[in-house]
């Protein structure tokens, strides 16, 4: 059976799981399916290292008797597991305290029909041709410059995802989606010790990967530029985040605006509504149903619809990220962010990345952030971080092992300018950005 096929199959699943519930006594209840399939390949120094198949499937059930909630899951979805499973979620919901705000989403709020967002795209690639590939991506790094001497290896993995949710309002929303990638990590060396660095490149649709020889040269080539570092000089300076690391910091920035952070007074954002969060030339808006995108959906995980959110409008914090139940909790209204959020954008002035040097003139490029030093309560940050030490908006050298600190309501404010070369592979899609300062503790 084609891994599409078994769409219908789930879709009875959930249904029959929906009736058991409703047999055993539950006052509503809801379901949520997936199955996954794939191949993941991995060489290193042009050997195969590692072959894996992966197909698992399960479900959770969450149902409620009055305001008592119980979720139970199984991989199993015989009728008697089904059975034991509903059982084991209403013996839960009977012994757990009433909640006033659980329960189900307004049945208003579900979709009315499918959407297609254009994210199912299977590669029917074999395991001897991605093999090839992975081989030719490491090869293209290797041969990059001679100092790099080793390989942590070239990695293919292409997956096939299948989500059918299901309540008892009668809403049943399902899409299939695929998922490809392609990495390659690289050791360099010289007279000053060892460097490691990596590239990859993700997609919902193998066309648009990038190409294995262009994946395995980046990776040399950020390799090399790693190697012989100095201490960075103590002091406060500017920075600019490479846009991995700038969508890190819109991602603590969601955290502290997430509706569980605010009924749970855990945020360095408490009570931020209508607060200047951000410089008042920059908005932040997610865009659920962009075709293709990589956290694109049309539902959320309470089954409500998805739509286009403006969360931080010219700086300004617009709404909270919201579920159904963080919204009851605050007495405001689902964004349909239960799951998390879709396709953020960072909506302002972009400059040439050059530019964005030359405007920083002397300071630090972060290109790795190491560590776990953020207070999501305080906002105080402080972690490991590596990069180039820069003058006047010329890349001089790499500097490794030092402390980047500050605050996090600071940083956000003191964004000063956004890069154009936004990263895509990720839910928060960001391009490089200039911070005003931060302090360094280096030499």
């Amino acid at each position: 059976m084609e891994f599409i096929e078994h769409q219908q199959e789930l879709t009875v699943l959930v249904e029959n799981i929906l009736g058991e519930a409703k047999q055993q006594g539950a006052d509503q209840a809801e379901v949520s399916v997936s199955m996954e399939q794939g191949l993941g390949v991995s060489v290193r120094k042009g050997e195969l290292e590692n072959l894996e198949f992966n197909q698992d499937r399960g479900f959770g059930i969450t149902l409620y008797v009055g305001k008592r909630k119980g979720s139970a899951s199984t991989t199993d979805s015989s009728e008697a597991a089904i059975r034991e499973t509903v059982a084991a979620a209403m013996g839960i919901a009977k012994h757990t305290e009433e909640d006033p705000y659980s329960g189900l989403a307004e049945a208003g709020l579900m979709p009315t029909e499918p959407v297609d967002l254009d994210l199912y795209h299977p590669w029917g690639i074999e395991p001897e041709q991605a093999a090839a590939i992975a081989i030719e991506c490491e090869a293209a790094g290797l041969a990059v410059d001679a100092k790099l001497t080793n390989s942590d290896g070239a990695q293919i993995s292409s997956q096939q995802a299948l989500r059918v949710y299901g309540n008892s309002h009668g809403f049943i929303g399902a899409y299939p989606s695929t998922r490809h990638s392609m990495s390659c990590v690289l050791i360099g060396e010289d007279n000053k010790g060892m460097q490691r660095d990596y590239w990859y490149t993700l997609g919902r649709h193998w066309h648009s990967l990038e190409a294995a020889a262009a994946v395995g040269a980046k990776a040399g080539e950020r390799t090399v530029q790693r190697l012989s570092p100095r201490k960075a000089p103590t002091g406060k300076y500017p920075v600019v985040l490479a846009p991995n690391l700038a969508a890190g910091l819109i991602g603590h920035l969601n955290g502290a605006i997430s509706g569980g952070a605010q009924y749970r007074r855990a945020s360095f954002l408490l009570d931020a509504l209508d607060q200047q969060v951000l410089p008042n030339w920059l908005s932040v808006r997610e865009e659920p149903l962009m075709l293709g995108g990589l956290a694109s959906a049309y539902f959320d995980g309470d089954g409500v619809t998805t739509k286009n959110n403006c969360f931080v409008e010219n700086g300004r914090l617009a709404s909270y990220i919201l579920s159904t139940y963080s919204a009851r909790k605050l007495g405001l209204a689902t964004t349909g962010n239960a799951g998390g959020v879709h396709n953020l954008h960072l909506n302002g002035p972009q400059i040439p990345y050059d530019e964005l040097l030359a405007q920083m003139g002397t300071g630090l490029l972060i290109t790795e952030l190491m560590g776990q030093g953020v207070n999501g309560v305080t906002g105080d940050y402080s972690r490991g971080a590596s990069g180039f030490w820069v003058e006047d908006g010329e890349i001089l050298y790499p500097v490794a092992e030092f402390t980047l600190a500050g605050n996090l309501r600071d940083m956000l404010r003191n964004v000063v300018a956004l890069g154009d070369d936004v990263d895509v592979r990720s839910s928060i899609r960001a391009p490089s950005m200039l911070l005003e300062s931060m302090t360094v503790a280096g030499q």
